[in-house]
């Protein structure tokens, strides 16, 4: 087997693994801050809030450090940090006694992992360009089946071996997918230019950031990143209008979560497949169109067929997005810093994990729940247009990159010389 195909497919389990691992403590955190002393149901949901946002907070500070580092030291070794430097961090929730270490370990979780960021930018680095949108396909089904497996394996093992077996079990995941990393994943890293050639950090910055079209895809991933967490606080109120039995209300919950991870699944290895190294700005903008229209009508479902109807459409249009996107971003840096690109491009996206939540709780508190997923349809219809209207093609600009910067490279070197 072909290096990178073996690099992907180790890479993918130990995503999926890791994903899995991380999702695995949402469901019961609420019922472990009530084991920790905070009996307020009011304290209880200010503090789920926090430490399921805390994480993400850091990670927005610290993810383009830690991208700028893979290009300069390798993106294997930050996978391993960040899948080691979780468990680690994990490992010592099990133990806490108070919920100021617990909010503690969560904001060392989010300083340490970032496991997305870093596999995506190996997997971008290590695979040939025309099969560059597979492999970030295939990737992206890895973390969206991470997602889907994480909260039900969690709620059952929770309920069958407590919340701090829970945490053990999920620091233990996290370090078979390091190891496995360690073990099996094999990458011949060189930087590509000497320092002394080197364009200075703030040139290749502004050179970066200068492309449109990478800011574009940053601003399309927070947005939608934005819009599936605005309805995470109000969605299981929502399913209280539609399920009679309160005892069924969190199965019914779980399993309209997962109908939209599994088809996100199926969509996103097949996209990879469909768009090879070409992907389309028409196609992506059909699906953030197809997203937000069937966002908009689930709030006024009657019956629970309705809305996994809707799940489901929801799931096949959104799990094309973020493969397009990030194989764009592919194609508009060079490797040698797509480390600290994908840093940059996984910082927006935890800005829409923070700001996604408190925008649907104000919306609810102002209008309604329904109103929640009207206002995020829109926002995503909106975006579809926009994109629509005023960029039509994908250009590939890493060969203007690298002549540009070769060029600033050789004219800093040649004005140290006169000096």
């Amino acid at each position: 087997m072909m290096n990178w195909k073996k690099n992907l497919y180790v890479v993918f389990f130990a995503e999926m693994i890791a994903i899995t691992g991380m999702a695995f403590v949402i469901p019961f955190l609420p019922f472990y801050i009530k084991e920790l002393g905070i009996s307020d149901i009011k304290q209880i949901a200010n503090w789920s809030g926090i430490l399921i946002g805390a994480p993400s907070l850091i990670m927005v500070i610290v993810s383009p450090i830690w991208g700028c580092l893979a290009d300069r030291m390798g993106r294997k070794l930050m996978i391993e940090r960040a899948m080691f430097g979780g468990a680690v961090t994990i490992f010592l929730m099990a133990w806490t006694t108070n919920i100021y270490q617990l909010f503690i370990l969560r904001l060392m979780q989010g300083a340490l992992t970032g496991t997305i960021a870093a596999c995506t930018a190996l997997i971008s680095a290590s695979s040939p360009s025309n099969k560059m949108s597979y492999s970030l396909g295939l990737l992206q089904t890895g973390i969206f089946l991470g997602n889907f497996l994480g909260p039900l394996l969690g709620g059952i093992s929770a309920d069958v071996l407590g919340f701090r077996n829970s945490f053990r079990i999920t620091a233990t995941l996290l370090f078979v997918s390091g190891f496995l990393i360690f073990l099996l994943v094999e990458e011949n890293f060189v930087p590509s230019l000497k320092k002394k050639y080197a364009t200075p950090f703030n040139k290749r910055m502004t050179l970066l950031f200068n492309n449109k079209q990478l800011l574009l895809m940053f601003f399309v991933l927070f947005l939608v990143q934005f819009s599936i967490k605005s309805i995470s606080p109000i969605f299981p109120l929502f399913m209280e209008t539609l399920v009679s039995n309160p005892n069924t209300i969190s199965t019914f919950t779980g399993l309209m979560f997962a109908l939209t991870g599994l088809m996100a699944a199926f969509t996103a290895v097949n996209v990879g497949k469909l768009i090879e190294n070409k992907p389309s700005m028409l196609l992506l903008t059909l699906s953030l169109i197809g997203t937000g229209l069937f966002f908009l009508p689930q709030g006024y479902a009657s019956n629970i067929i309705q809305l996994a109807f809707m799940r489901i459409g929801l799931g096949l249009f959104y799990g094309a997005i973020i493969p397009i996107a990030n194989t764009i971003i592919s194609l508009s840096t060079p490797s040698e810093h797509r480390g600290k690109v994908f840093g940059v491009s996984y910082s927006t996206t935890f800005m829409g994990n923070i700001f996604g939540p408190v925008f649907g709780g104000i919306v609810m508190t102002v209008f309604n729940l329904q109103t929640v997923f009207v206002f995020t349809g829109c926002i995503l219809l909106l975006a579809g247009f926009i994109l629509l209207l005023f960029f039509k093609k994908v250009e590939n600009t890493n060969t203007t990159f690298l002549n540009y910067s070769n060029k600033l490279a050789s004219e800093d070197t040649f004005s140290s010389s006169e000096h």
